[in-house]
């Protein structure tokens, strides 16, 4: 199985086989029709005329062409049609695969989400999980938009990493798991740069610190203390900048954000120096002396 498809042992044969049989029970009338009871058919002949084998070949066929939505359609039908089938259950991640490359996120959750519930034992259901998963990062959108997907897409990509930490699934699910982090961060420093160009400094202060205490490892924290410094300088606070412009050294003494906030305090006559008694001295124990309490 690869990342992109829930396929094992594909060839040349089985993908031959696949078009043959899409191509002849397609052949009375060019495709697909609903029947009397809304079902889907080959052309003249009902679904329920084939065997689950040949339907599952014609999803597959389907998906060779791009065509997700009826890929999704015909191995539904399986499932309706022959429950509790080993082809039943095929299907049903195929199901899960076809709606996902459809768009069709929330019906691949729900799809992926039965597979889960039925066959969690199974050898594909880590796939269906990282599937369930994706299904939430892939909405993942700008960074203005609402963290709810984020959220989500959190959750489910921590389960697959401590449900199935030896599945091939596990590494990649990791690297999404910190890019959906990064991105939470990037939300928050996107509002803390609305209020502080607004000089609204204490909201401001609030969602870099957030920033500081919650996403220490994500790429937003060395502006995040900059922003601080610049804050606290514009509120006279300069015990809390000096201490944000020491960690900023410490930690990121390489980057532009050190050498601007740098620049800032000394031109106050002021130097980077911990003081404590404030949140950012728990900082600096933390991530400079590796003090954690």
């Amino acid at each position: 199985m690869t990342g992109d498809r829930p396929l094992k042992g594909r060839t040349s044969r089985a993908i031959a086989i696949a078009l043959v049989a899409g191509l002849t029970l397609a052949s009375c009338s060019g495709g697909t029709f609903r029947n009397a009871r809304g079902n889907i058919g080959f052309g003249d002949t009902p679904i329920e005329a084939y065997t689950a084998e040949q339907i599952y070949e014609r999803g597959e066929y389907e998906l060779e062409r791009n065509a997700y939505g009826e890929a999704a359609e015909f191995f539904s039908e399986i499932e309706r049609l022959y429950p509790y089938s080993e082809w039943a259950k095929r299907a049903l991640i195929m199901q899960a695969f076809a709606h996902h490359k459809d768009k069709e996120y929330e019906e691949a959750r729900a799809v992926a989400q039965r597979y889960v519930d039925f066959y969690p034992a199974d050898d594909d259901a880590a796939y269906a999980q990282y599937l369930l998963a994706l299904s939430y990062y892939d909405q993942i959108d700008e960074v203005g938009r609402d963290q709810g997907l984020t959220f989500q897409a959190l959750q489910a990509l921590r389960t697959v990493i401590e449900r199935y930490p030896d599945s091939g699934y596990a590494r990649s699910a990791i690297l999404k798991f910190d890019l959906a982090f990064d991105h939470l961060a990037g939300k928050e420093m996107e509002i803390g740069r609305y209020y502080l160009k607004r000089k609204h400094y204490t909201s401001a202060i609030n969602r870099f610190r957030v920033v500081v205490e919650d996403f220490q490892t994500t790429t937003h924290t060395a502006e995040a203390l900059h922003r601080l410094v610049e804050s606290y300088l514009s509120l006279g606070l300069t015990r809390e900048a000096q201490t944000a412009g020491a960690i900023l050294g410490y930690n990121y003494q390489s980057t532009e954000w050190y050498e601007d906030s740098y620049r800032l305090l000394t031109g106050q006559g002021l130097e980077p120096e911990v003081f404590d008694g404030t949140w950012l001295g728990a900082i600096y124990r933390q991530m400079v002396k590796g003090e954690w309490l």
